[in-house]
C-alpha cells in the first residue's frame, strides 16, 4: 500500500497551506536543502543536484516524499520524509529527514504545522510513529520538538557508513 499524501492541505494558520511537491519543484527543494545545510554548517557535504532529486523523488516509486509549506502563496519551508518500519510495533512509520523553514519566517508556527501534517499523515495511514534526528547544538529546534511532546532517544546513537567505508563494507559480502 502506497503512502497517501494529499495534494494540498489547509492549515489552522491563515493563508498557510501545505502541498505535495511536484517535479517542477526540484530547484526549490534543492534551494531549501542548501539553506538547511548552510544553517547546519554542512554545505560542503551537499552533493545532491536538481537532477538527482527529480530522479529519486519524482518517479513512479519515489524513495522519499516532499511537502512544501506556503504562506500567502509563497514557499516558506519544506519537509522531506520517507517511510520506515518498526519491528517492535509491527507497523510502518515516517522518518523525517529534513525540516526547514526560512529564517525570516520562523516563530510563526510553520515548522510545527509541518510536523502536525506528518503526524496526521501517519495517523491517517495507520502508521505507528514519526521520528527524526536533530543536531545536539540546535537548541531552538530541540525546544520546539520538546514543546510538542516529542521525546529524545538519548540512549540511541546514530551510525553511518559512507564513501570508502561503505564501498569497503560492500565488498565483504
Amino acid at each position: 500500500m502506497a503512502l497517501q499524501i494529499p495534494e494540498t492541505t489547509s492549515t489552522s494558520i491563515g493563508d498557510y497551506t501545505i502541498r505535495r511537491a511536484t517535479p517542477g519543484d526540484s530547484a526549490l527543494v534543492m534551494d531549501f536543502i542548501k539553506q538547511l545545510a548552510i544553517y547546519e554548517m554542512m554545505i560542503d557535504e551537499v552533493v545532491a543536484t536538481e537532477h538527482t532529486l527529480a530522479e529519486y523523488l519524482f518517479n513512479n516509486r519515489p524513495f522519499a516524499h516532499v511537502v512544501i509549506g506556503e504562506y500567502k502563496g509563497e514557499p516558506v519551508g519544506f519537509a522531506l520524509f520517507f517511510t520506515n518500519f518498526s519491528t517492535f510495533l509491527g507497523r510502518p512509520g515516517i522518518y523525517l529527514e529534513d525540516l526547514f523553514v526560512l529564517p525570516e519566517q520562523r516563530g510563526k508556527g510553520f515548522g510545527k504545522t509541518l510536523l502536525a501534517f506528518l503526524a496526521k499523515l501517519a495517523v491517517d495511514n495507520g502508521f505507528g510513529r514519526v521520528e527524526w534526528s536533530v543536531l545536539n547544538w540546535n537548541q531552538p529546534a530541540i525546544d520546539v520538538y520538546k514543546s510538542i511532546g516529542a521525546k529524545p532517544m538519548d540512549e540511541w546513537t546514530v551510525f553511518r557508513l559512507t564513501d570508502s567505508n561503505l564501498q569497503s563494507m560492500a565488498k565483504q559480502i
